[in-house]
């Protein structure tokens, strides 16, 4: 035990400088996101505000219950999939592409104003983007100006329950293809130049060097962000679906989160809503373990 007490004091000592650097971080999830956790138990309780959650009767899983058993289960469940799977179909090569195209750039003035061009819609409010899309999509709106050139009539594409996906998808696209590629670029960037150099002394071109130096070479990344990506599939983004749907477009847009928002928060059935939440949350983290297993077995790289 001295050793050991020894050992760590010594680790601390010597390292007491970066402990302090990530110290707030860790306060922040102790506070912010463990703490918490001791409220999921109200999913398995009649939870009663005045009673606490303590003083709350257990009633088992009966609201697992009923929301397997509800008739939104079914809709939003595969509301949820779908976007998602449309998110990561879409979401996650386009990234991986702008980054390759990005380093076969030569200028490095044009390089890097696509780079910051590409940049700023990250840093654009939900909210901004919301305005945004229902601006461009109203029936006076830019993209009916656009089509109306070609006779097609005006759409009232947020009140057409068909077109929501699609508009959610690509503007989630547009919004973090260029911020999404930065891991991809550092990646490219620790790749080492010799062996560009080697490729290009054989008579590779860039096609080739691409194909069978870069493409290798931020594999492991690539894979460990889609174990990330898959493991937080059924995670689709609220705020924006909470400012663009209405109920017209429930049909396809309503997922697990707004379901949750409007359960929990607008009419206060706070256990049902933890309940739902923690079933999400489940199927995350089954997902996350199955493709992590996967990868390992399969290319050896995973996250644990």
């Amino acid at each position: 035990m001295r050793v050991i007490f020894r050992n760590a004091v010594k680790v601390l000592n010597r390292d007491k400088y970066l402990l302090l650097l990530i110290l707030p971080i860790i306060v922040y999830y102790i506070i912010f996101h463990y703490i918490p956790m001791y409220g999921v138990i109200i999913a398995f309780k009649n939870f009663k505000p005045l009673k606490g959650i303590l003083g709350s009767a257990w009633v088992g899983f009966d609201y697992f219950l009923q929301f397997f058993n509800s008739a939104y289960f079914y809709r939003i469940l595969k509301n949820t999939v779908l976007i998602s799977l449309y998110s990561l179909l879409w979401g996650f090569p386009v990234p991986i592409l702008f980054a390759l195209l990005l380093n076969e750039l030569r200028e490095g003035l044009f390089k890097r104003a696509v780079q910051t061009i590409s940049y700023l819609p990250h840093f654009i409010s939900i909210v901004v983007i919301a305005g945004m899309i229902t601006s461009f999509t109203s029936l006076s709106g830019i993209i009916n100006t656009l089509i109306g050139l070609f006779g097609i009539k005006p759409i009232n594409f947020l009140s057409e329950s068909e077109w929501f996906r699609t508009i959610y998808v690509s503007s989630g696209v547009w919004q973090s293809f260029g911020w999404n590629s930065i891991i991809y670029l550092a990646a490219i960037a620790g790749i080492d130049p010799q062996l560009y150099e080697a490729a290009e002394m054989d008579g590779a071109n860039r096609w080739q060097k691409m194909r069978h130096i870069t493409l290798p070479g931020i594999l492991p990344t690539v894979i460990i962000l889609l174990i990330l990506n898959i493991g937080n599939l059924m995670d689709v983004g609220f705020e924006k679906i909470n400012l663009l749907y209405n109920p017209a477009t429930y049909e396809t847009a309503d997922v697990i989160s707004t379901f949750v928002y409007r359960q929990g928060i607008q009419q206060a059935n706070y256990s049902y809503s933890t309940a739902i939440g923690l079933f999400n949350n489940v199927i995350n983290l089954i997902l996350l373990v199955i493709v992590n297993r996967l990868s390992r077995k399969l290319t050896e790289t995973s996250l644990w």
